[in-house]
Parts: C-alpha cells; structure tokens; sequence
C-alpha cells in the first residue's frame, strides 16, 4: 500500500475525483468534480487563503483512499478533509497515521476534520441517517467514517443537528413565534423577501453581517468580499424570492434566514442537463426547503423567532416541509418548534492532538 502526493498530474486529478464514483451510488454522490479539481488545480477562489497538501492511497495499483491536509497560515492545527476511503481500517489507518506524521513534522498542535479546505466549502462528519437522500448543502460521507476517525485518536469537539419539519398545517399556531413576530414588527422592524433583482446589492449587506456572527465558529476563516460574492453568487438561480427573508432595523441588517428548494444531490451535477431540467422543475414547486443559513446580530435577541414565524408562514401556502440544517447543538435555534420536529439528523467535527 502506497500514499502518493501530488501536485497538477492529470492522472492523479482523475483518480482523486473518481473515487467517490466508486463509492457512493448516483444519487448519494454530493461531490462538485469541478469545483474540486479547481481546488486541486489551485484555480479555485478560495485557494489564496490556504496551502492544500494532496495525497491518493493505492493498493495493487488501484485507488482505495484520498485526503488532503489544509495549511493557514499562522494557524497551528492542520486541517484534514476530501477523505474518501474503501471499508478496510488498514487504508484508514494509513492515512491517519500519515496525517499524524506529518503534522508533526509541522510542528502542528493538532489535526481538525473533516475539512475540506475551507468553511466555506464543506465540512463536519455525518453520523447517522444514511438511508435518506442527501438534502441539498447535507455533507454526506460513508456510515463508517465516523468510527475510523474515533478508532484512530480523534475525539469529538463540536456537535450539529439539522432538524426535519413535518409539513405546517393551517391551523398550525405558536403563540411565542406570533408575538415575537408582531413585537418586532410593532418597535419598527421590517422583515422582506428577497428581491432578486437587488441580489448584488443584499448579498454585499449579508456578508457583512454573516461573517461578523460566523467569526467565532469552529474552522472558521473570514474572506473578502469579493470572493463571498463570487461563492454565493451560485445561489441566486437556485433560490426562490419568497424564501429568503430579510430583517431590518433602522434600514440596517440585522438578520437574515436563508432557504433553498431540497435539490438533493442535483446541483453538484450540472454538467447534466437532465440534471439541470430537474433543478428547474423542483424550483417552480418545491415539496421541500432547506435552511442552511440563519443570522442575528446580538443585539436584537429574539428576532430569530420572528424571521423563523415569517417563514412559517411561507411554508404553510406552498405545503411544503423543511429542514434547519447543521445548528450547533448547543444553540437555542436547535430547539425550535419542537413539537413539529420530524427527524433529526447528526453531524460532528473531530480533533486529535498532537504529542
């Protein structure tokens, strides 16, 4: 068995993309090839902030593990992701124990994963729930990662969830979301969807405010401007208008709650254009959405209640369900509407130290 590390060969590009092919069926694969061989390629907006060390496992000549090892600089944890590996503890013991090696020969305090670069890529483990389609944002890996990762010195160091929603009925009424909602409304708040034809303008008011909430995550790593606008750009022909809702308090954002049509898989595959006809179908009539991104600045505690109730509200006309996807655990939006909660799903992000 043999790690190979590699820079731009085309062969090794080919066969670190193709390897989740192998691994996961059509519809499970969440994986972007282009959008990862730009990252491999350093062509990629977000390879300015970091320095990605690139490795493939090959036994008999066949590819049965990748990785990558992220560098910041000024930052003494080394960040492991892109980690794909056939169900043999052997391979992922290899790769572990290189990882190990290597962030000691760093002289790194210590290994985070999984990480795949950058916050604003993809990162967390998911722990359980693999019989569901992946939704769309979900990052999906192998049932038998998590216990790779534990049985080779990693510990876990941050919980999420994202909470699945039955579907809100009519008649569906929460008396603290309501007078959240109406209390803001009444101190002069407005809370408005998005007008698409302002996306440029909102999205520039949005990373202002997200980067400032985000700063204090686990991984986290501010960029600038321009290149947010660049990642979230993507976003503007998947969203629908109604479904993103704004709030402001003396015509300032202050917060913001972020929900997408459930794509699934779909749109990291859109050199399909089946795949594309199919996005489209979905957005005219979503049965489900997906919130990937809620924010409120700190000083307008309780505001969360009432973008989520305006929201509500929106979900109740098109019928549709939706999941609040990968909340801290310990945050109070993790606990919301309880009583309508569906299913929940798991997520970690693990660390090991190095001695």
């Amino acid at each position: 068995m043999d790690i190979i590390e590699f820079n731009n060969e085309k062969k090794y590009i080919n066969d670190f993309v193709s390897l989740p092919k192998k691994l996961y069926k059509k519809e499970y694969n969440i994986e972007d090839k282009n959008d990862v061989k730009k990252l491999l390629l350093g062509t990629h907006r977000l390879n300015k902030y970091f320095k990605l060390l690139k490795y493939l496992v090959y036994k008999d000549k066949e590819v049965v593990g990748r990785f990558c090892l992220t560098l910041y600089p000024d930052d003494d944890t080394l960040y492991l992701g892109f980690f794909e590996c056939i169900n043999d503890n052997s391979v992922a013991k290899k790769i572990f124990d290189y990882a190990y090696s290597k962030a000691k020969e760093l002289k790194k305090d210590k290994l985070v994963g999984p990480v795949d670069g950058s916050f604003w890529n993809k990162y967390r483990l998911k722990i359980n729930k693999f019989d569901s389609l992946p939704y769309t944002t979900e990052p999906y890996n192998k049932e038998y990662y998590y216990d790779m990762f534990l049985d080779n010195g990693y510990n876990v160091i941050k919980c999420y969830v994202s909470n699945k929603y039955n579907e809100i009925k009519e008649d569906y009424n929460n008396s603290k979301f309501v007078q959240h909602y109406n209390s803001f409304l009444e101190k002069g708040y407005r809370i408005e969807s998005l007008n698409k034809n302002e996306y440029d303008e909102k999205i520039k008011e949005l990373y202002y405010l997200l980067t400032e909430l985000y700063s204090d995550f686990p991984v986290y790593k501010n960029i600038e401007l321009e290149d947010f606008c660049s990642i979230f750009s993507s976003y503007k022909q998947i969203l629908n208008e109604n479904m993103v809702h704004l709030a402001y308090y003396d015509n300032k954002l202050v917060g913001f709650l972020i929900c997408v049509p459930n794509y699934h898989n779909l749109v990291y595959h859109t050199s399909n254009i089946f795949n594309i006809l199919k996005i489209l179908k979905i957005r005219k009539n979503p049965k489900e959405y997906v919130a990937p991104y809620l924010g409120v600045d700190k000083k307008h505690q309780g505001l969360g209640k009432a973008i989520s109730w305006s929201i509500a509200e929106e979900l109740k006309k098109n019928k549709a369900t939706c999941i609040s996807a990968l909340i801290k655990e310990e945050n109070i939006n993790s606990k919301y509407a309880e009583d309508i909660i569906d299913d929940v799903y798991k997520y970690v992000l693990l660390e090991r130290k190095v001695k």
